[in-house]
């Protein structure tokens, strides 16, 4: 009885969050992100600023949130879902290429039209590269044992730095001489540069992957 109560409870939370997200971005599209307030999400989706303030810390990170939302996870499940034959820094790099480039994604597009022009959204966007942190270090960990405790969390943190590095070069401002602010353009094949950014982590990755493979062996 108490594995189903703290079933349900997950389940209402996770609808909560999806609303929430669901309403951020629904009311930024019809009124403009400068035009939403956390009092007139938390109303769209049906509970209390207390609740949203439960769930999400800004605006912006609720409206980014509506696309971004579960990324970290499935990042960290294809990463243990690839077969044992690919090899870690493979599995690594095509994970993130694949979720950070999934045009799928509704609502992807809208949000992006978004932050090219919205500072404060542009800097949660890119953001929530931190989210697959600990996701991604719990699945890197699956594959190499736990010979090196400390090893995947530090291949993971350095790959969310990378993801984030990739982010920020793909977001970049191009000032404009007819305004006093920048203009931001997404630049170039963002899988092109996730591959450039993460390429110095491959052999840190590869190493790890065949110390964990003598350990196995031992």
């Amino acid at each position: 009885m108490t594995t189903r109560r703290t079933g349900l409870r997950e389940q209402k939370k996770q609808a909560t969050r999806e609303a929430l997200r669901a309403a951020a971005l629904r009311l930024a599209l019809e009124r403009g992100p400068d035009n939403v307030r956390v009092d007139d999400i938390a109303e769209a989706a049906g509970v209390s600023p207390r609740t949203y303030n439960n769930y999400f810390s800004s605006r912006e990170q609720a409206i980014v949130a509506a696309v971004t939302s579960e990324r970290e996870a499935r990042v960290a499940a294809a990463v243990a879902d690839r077969p044992d034959g690919v090899g870690l820094a493979d599995a690594v790099v095509e994970a993130v290429v694949d979720q950070f480039t999934a045009s799928a994604e509704p609502g992807r597009e809208a949000l992006l039209l978004l932050i090219t022009t919205r500072p404060a959204l542009r800097e949660a966007f890119i953001g929530t590269t931190a989210a697959i942190e600990h996701p991604l270090a719990e699945a890197v960990a699956g594959r190499l044992g736990d010979g090196e405790p400390h090893t995947a969390r530090v291949l993971a943190a350095s790959v969310a730095a990378a993801v984030r590095v990739a982010l920020e070069q793909w977001l970049r401002t191009t000032v404009s001489s007819a305004t006093a602010g920048g203009l931001v353009v997404p630049a170039g094949s963002l899988a092109d540069l996730l591959r450039t950014t993460l390429a110095p982590l491959r052999p840190a990755l590869d190493a790890a992957e065949q110390r964990a493979r003598r350990h196995r062996q031992q």
